[in-house]
């Protein structure tokens, strides 16, 4: 496994975010000490508890899948992006 501070638009490290690459699981965003999402070999997850949780965590989950947040909201709904428990 491999951890990283995220880095915002202006390259910025920013502190209390991650990115965790983990070996065959994916590579996944960390806000302080909860998995907010996963990028995984079956697709998209999302914390169905924390996905949209501030604006801090949607700004930088929206970093980190490169899309905005009524992109996001319309993938889910469509089921093209999974709600479930990242942090159990």
């Amino acid at each position: 496994m491999k951890v990283e501070n995220m880095t915002n638009n202006r390259g910025n490290k920013v502190p209390n975010q991650f990115i965790l690459y983990i070996n065959g699981q994916g590579t996944f965003f960390q806000s302080y000490d909860v998995i907010v999402a996963g990028k995984t070999p079956e697709g998209v997850k999302l914390d169905e508890k924390y996905w949209d949780y501030s604006h801090t965590t949607r700004k930088h989950r929206n970093i980190f899948l490169g899309e905005d947040s009524k992109t996001i909201k319309r993938k889910i709904k469509e089921g093209v992006y999974v709600l479930t428990d990242l942090n159990k």
